[in-house]
């Protein structure tokens, strides 16, 4: 069972990035998939969730209108469209797939916002 995101870079203030997080070993179709990032020295936090069927979608408010979750149940992939970003927004994003009794994490991937 494994959840590989990939995507994270530099980038300036006011560009975009796409992160992808594919899932292997499981079905991510059943799953709620989130999500989070870390900030150096700050605790990990939710950034964005989206329900199985993609009908239903949360975000913080740090991030509502400029990042987009979306999932592709058939490539086992969930994604995260990061637009207008900010220096603030420079984490370590990380995947996560959840349902009762069982919860994976990704490794995370790296987004620096610098110009």
């Amino acid at each position: 069972v494994q959840l590989v995101e990939s995507g994270g870079g530099l980038v300036q203030p006011g560009g975009s990035l796409r992160l992808s997080c594919v899932a292997s070993g499981f079905t991510i179709s059943s799953y709620v998939m989130s999500w989070y990032r870390q900030a150096p020295g700050k605790e990990r936090e939710l950034v964005a969730t989206i329900i199985s069927t993609g009908a239903s979608l949360n975000y913080a408010d740090s991030v509502k209108g400029r990042f987009t979750i979306s999932r592709d149940n058939t490539k086992n992939t969930v994604y995260l469209q990061m637009n207008s970003l900010k220096p603030e927004d420079t984490a370590v994003y990380y995947c996560k797939a959840f349902r009762i009794g069982k919860t994976y994490w990704g490794q995370g991937t790296q987004v620096t916002v610098s110009s």
